[in-house]
């Protein structure tokens, strides 16, 4: 039987993953960063289900990132997720930022999350 590499992302990710745990006290506000998008999620782990959810191509923010920076754009999804973290009432998170450093547009998301009142 072969053993399947991992890579370097996925053990990272892998060793963040086993530390960080969402109650619904405190949610799991999850990160992934492709080359050209950012998506965030908020997580409730007990129950296995996905709460708020934002990224560059949600319809309502398109427009307002056209032509800007991804880091830009980035922390504009971290405000509008933290807008509507707001209304549901989620004031707590834990962040999960999947094995990425904290830095460029992880960083900047989590800084528009913020900006919003949510505390992590």
């Amino acid at each position: 039987m072969r053993r399947k590499r991992l890579t370097g992302w996925h053990r990272r990710k892998a060793r963040v993953r086993k530390k960080i745990f969402g109650t619904p006290e405190r949610l799991r506000l999850n990160v992934y960063r492709s080359n050209r998008h950012i998506y965030a999620q908020i997580i409730n782990d007990i129950e296995g289900r996905t709460l708020v959810s934002a990224s560059t191509l949600t319809p309502e923010l398109k427009e307002a990132i056209k032509g800007l920076k991804k880091c830009e754009a980035a922390r504009k999804v971290g405000e509008y997720l933290g807008e509507l973290a707001k209304k549901q009432g989620i004031e707590k998170l834990v962040f999960d930022r999947s094995g990425y450093l904290y830095h460029g547009r992880v960083k900047a998301l989590a800084e528009g999350v913020r900006s919003a009142g949510i505390n992590f």
